[in-house]
């Protein structure tokens, strides 16, 4: 079948909830994907980070290979090996406590949420509170979450419950909090949000705060988790560690995982018949985590993101002195926004048309966060595509 053909049968047979670029690909290894016509690219955005450490991964793959022929479900009633042992590498890698198993970052997240009131709920408190520009997951709880008016036209009346205040000001927030409040939810960079990254002193700050009136600290690490930062998880880079901490994206090597990560103090918060999961750490998905951890170890894809996050950085400063349209280079590590002075809809579109993958966000910024593996030839490739274009 031909990409005329897909196309026809989506347009048949499904739903338009997604803006789709007539392209199908049909095979992808690391940072090179490959359409069903036989055009190459190179994938600067895979998978909206989904593909963390490269598509396809040997390590992930052949996890998932011989786990597929041994056990494909296993109701949460029971125990799962696979689940217990990825439970431990999760917490052996970032804070003491326990971890809840779901399906995607809007599934972690509105776990999250519910724990923070379960936890507030003798007090009277259930109120969370967010930031301007964040973005944590699209059912209906988390449109209510997420600081973007857009996500929210059509599905009035909102959830009540969530309060929002400008990312970075910390007045804002301290004047937010009542006796209401049961937690803060924070993004340390705001992808969707156009990568905006925290100040260390800022997120110090909402920790003290946190502390202070016995609010649940939620960090939703769904995009900027598993390596992408240098770090293995963003918060690490900040020198705090959080109450509540979302996983979901990277962490299963390209198949669906969301995690609740709770310390201590929070671990037994939900108890049976609070939350659950039907599909949450099943044998194949935790495979292909622990997949993700072995390859991130053992091939040393922190120390490349940092290295290789510089370079890229280094490389779209120097493009950004020679050309007027970049305004800006922010991020950390492997996450990088280029923010443009012109609408950045027709740049990402000629990037695409020339074999580069990435994302514009904020109708402006450019979003690039290649896989951990990436390359420098890779790098000074991609960049090469986006001066041709810039200066086109």
């Amino acid at each position: 079948m031909n990409t005329q053909g897909v196309e026809n049968l989506y347009d048949k047979y499904v739903m338009k909830t997604y803006t789709r670029v007539p392209l199908v690909f049909a095979k992808a290894k690391g940072a090179l994907v490959e359409d069903i016509e036989g055009k190459k690219y190179l994938d600067f955005f895979p998978g909206w980070a989904v593909s963390g450490i490269g598509h396809c991964h040997p390590r992930v793959a052949s996890a998932v290979a011989k786990q597929v022929k041994k056990l494909v479900h296993v109701s949460n009633n029971y125990y799962s090996e696979l689940q217990g042992r990825l439970a431990k590498k999760i917490i052996e890698h970032s804070f003491p406590g326990k971890v809840f198993f779901g399906n995607s970052g809007a599934e972690a997240n509105e776990g999250a949420v519910k724990l923070a009131r379960k936890y507030g709920h003798e007090k009277g408190r259930f109120e969370v509170i967010t930031m301007n520009k964040s973005f944590h997951g699209r059912t209906l709880a988390m449109i209510a979450a997420t600081g973007q008016d857009k996500v929210k036209h059509g599905f009035e009346p909102m959830p009540q419950g969530f309060v929002h205040v400008p990312f970075g000001d910390i007045e804002a927030l301290e004047k937010a909090i009542n006796e209401k409040t049961a937690a803060v939810m924070l993004e340390l960079i705001q992808c969707e949000g156009g990568i905006n990254v925290a100040r260390k002193e800022y997120v110090e700050k909402i920790r003290e705060i946190c502390d202070k009136n016995d609010i649940v600290l939620i960090v939703d690490e769904v995009q900027t988790g598993m390596g992408r930062t240098g770090k293995m998880f963003c918060y690490q880079n900040y020198g705090i560690e959080p109450d509540v901490m979302t996983l979901a994206k990277a962490l299963g090597g390209g198949l669906p995982i969301g995690v609740i990560v709770a310390n201590a103090k929070f671990k037994d918060v939900l108890l049976p018949g609070n939350h659950a999961s039907t599909f949450g750490g099943s044998p194949i998905v935790c495979a292909a985590a622990l997949g993700v951890f072995e390859a991130i170890e053992k091939d040393r894809l922190l120390q490349n993101a940092v290295k290789q996050g510089k370079y890229l950085a280094k490389k779209l400063e120097l493009l950004k002195k020679k050309n007027k349209l970049i305004k800006e280079i922010k991020g950390m590590a492997l996450t990088i926004g280029v923010v443009l002075g012109v609408d950045g809809e027709g740049v990402y579109r000629k990037a695409l048309e020339n074999g580069l993958l990435i994302n514009c966000t904020q109708k402006n910024i450019l979003r690039i966060m290649p896989p951990l593996t990436v390359t420098k030839a890779q790098i000074d490739k991609a960049v090469g595509i986006l001066e041709k274009i810039l200066e086109g």
